[in-house]
């Protein structure tokens, strides 16, 4: 295992899928402690599927996160893309010398090996098996999903709230975990990383919707597919053993708002 001391500070670490929602945060947080980021996305010259741009990118990288994500519920779909965007990015790391590699994962997936958290598990597998030292941080659900269900989850002008219960957490903390982790040395599966307090999902989403002014009815619904069953059920929550946020999802609420 790499000592930290051994590392040269500021280190360079690249963030992959830079700019979405965590990513960004990521970013922030790596400049914040001192060291250089790099943001990997189409948008900087870099395709994760096809590796276009990622050796160019990776020179003198010291670490590397992997926050890339896709927006599907399909199991064949997600762990296609994973598959082949973590394995370009890890093999691309191994090219370029890099010490260590960090890859954002969620609480709960292997108690429900469904949908998208199908693909999540397999790219865990990918990261475990580079020849790259690695560390695996799972967190819960982002705070800043009841945005995003809000978007997605609706038929026509109806938006939706899907129960399921959650232990959110902030974006933001979870990118100041990944930054220190990638910093320091490679320590496998991270201990589990979760919000302080359960919630119910549809509750979020609905006080999300009020926050930005939506006044339209919103019905809870029961999505189906195994993954939101399993969510419903409990089973993406943290264990005891988690280690645990400060942020609110009301604190985060009336922070965003």
């Amino acid at each position: 295992m790499i000592d930290p001391q051994d590392l040269p500070h500021p280190l360079t670490i690249a963030v992959a899928g830079g700019t979405g929602v965590v990513g960004r945060c990521t970013v922030d947080a790596v400049r914040a402690a001192g060291h250089h980021a790099i943001s990997l996305s189409r948008g900087s010259g870099v395709d994760l599927v096809t590796g276009e741009g990622l050796d160019a990118a990776l020179a003198g990288a010291d670490a590397v996160i992997d926050t890339a994500n896709l927006s599907t519920l399909s199991a064949d779909k997600a762990t296609r893309f994973f598959r082949t965007a973590t394995g370009n990015l890890v093999a691309a790391a191994a090219r370029a010398g890099v010490r260590h590699v960090v890859l954002l994962s969620i609480v709960g997936i292997d108690r429900i090996p469904h949908q998208y958290y199908a693909g999540k598990l397999a790219q865990e597998a990918v990261v475990e098996a580079s020849p790259v030292p690695w560390s695996i941080q799972r967190a819960t659900q982002f705070h800043e999903f009841s945005a995003q269900l809000f978007a997605r989850a609706g038929i026509g002008p109806l938006h939706l709230a899907p129960r399921a219960r959650v232990q959110p957490v902030a974006a933001r903390e979870v990118a100041t975990h990944l930054a220190r982790l990638a910093a320091g040395g490679p320590v496998g599966r991270a201990v589990d990383l979760a919000g302080p307090r359960e919630e119910r999902l549809d509750d979020m989403v609905r006080a999300y919707a009020r926050r930005i002014g939506h006044r339209g009815w919103m019905p809870s619904v029961s999505l189906p597919g195994a993954q939101m069953k399993g969510m419903r059920a409990g089973l993406a929550l943290p264990g005891p053993g988690a280690q645990v946020g400060a942020e609110t999802f009301t604190e985060w609420l009336e922070r965003t708002g």
